[in-house]
């Protein structure tokens, strides 16, 4: 793929991390060993949502089973589950007071079910030490083991999320291992099985993707019944990933987030430095109130 090294636009610009959230967060996760998406994925909002008290755990090790071309995390050969994770996540949650738990996970295409059973434990285990935290998850394709994704809905998380990531004309470039109409697939399975779940997904814009695509991506996600979409920014981890084609400006994402409203998502959260998480208690806020 041709390297291309755009200059960062001003409004790509992010505030240090600092304040007693910040640091009270970092130094739990360093303490008790755990993995946050914020850090293993580099995300530009770590100091923001940290900050304000809000941090999104990921499960099942650092080490990817695939090889997307996109993403920070790295990809080898993962380690075997942790099976005290579960319980060291929830009380991490009660002990930090969240009110919104975010959990994500490295894709985990070695184990049978796709590492449900690890998401099935941690809510368990979440629900043993509070009940006023939601719980809202960003899982794997689980490559299509629909029986591992109703396990995980049968212990009711607020949100579940499934991100589409690109549009699939690029899917071969981005993420070779996965399959745009299975992505797509999981959300409608997911709302056959509970149509009370609150489905969502995201995009990365900018990876050379036309606006016609990305409204086609939304329709079909929309005919797929998912209800929540965030739209930001891709930014390169390293000259070796997939390289950013181009900045979209904030105007062009507000007229993302207008578009999408009327095609009849609950809530779209689009903005440059917007990722799956991001704001994700008002995210979950606004779709109830749809």
């Amino acid at each position: 793929m041709e390297k291309n090294h755009i200059r960062k636009p001003d409004w790509l610009k992010v505030k240090f991390p600092a304040g007693e959230n910040y640091t009270r967060i970092d130094r739990y996760h360093r303490l008790n060993g755990l993995n946050s998406v914020c850090r293993s994925a580099a995300c530009p909002n770590q100091g923001e949502c940290w900050s304000q008290g809000t941090a999104t755990f990921m499960i099942l090790g650092t080490i990817c089973s695939r090889h997307c071309h996109f993403c920070n995390v790295g990809s080898g050969h993962p380690s075997f589950p942790d099976a005290e994770e579960p319980a060291k996540i929830a009380k991490a949650i009660y002990e930090l007071n969240l009110k919104h738990a975010v959990i994500t996970t490295v894709t985990r295409d070695d184990l049978v079910d796709g590492g449900a059973s690890q998401f099935v434990d941690l809510i368990k285990e979440i629900r043993k030490l509070t009940s006023t935290c939601r719980i809202e998850l960003l899982i794997s394709d689980l490559q299509g083991n629909w029986d591992a994704l109703t396990s995980i809905l049968a212990e009711k998380p607020d949100i579940l999320g499934h991100n589409i990531e690109t549009v699939p004309r690029l899917y071969p470039q981005v993420r070779p291992e996965a399959e745009y109409q299975r992505s797509l697939s999981l959300l409608a399975e997911a709302y056959q099985y509970d149509p009370e779940v609150m489905t969502k997904s995201g995009l990365m814009l900018g990876m050379g993707e036309t606006e016609e695509e990305v409204l086609q991506v939304m329709a079909d996600l929309r005919k797929h019944h998912c209800r929540l979409l965030t739209l930001g920014q891709y930014l390169a981890p390293t000259r070796n990933h997939f390289p950013v084609q181009r900045y979209v400006t904030p105007e062009e994402f507000a007229g993302y987030a207008e578009k999408g409203l009327a095609l009849g998502f609950s809530h779209v959260e689009a903005g440059p430095l917007v990722r799956s998480s991001y704001h994700a208690e008002e995210q979950y806020d606004a779709g109830r109130k749809d």
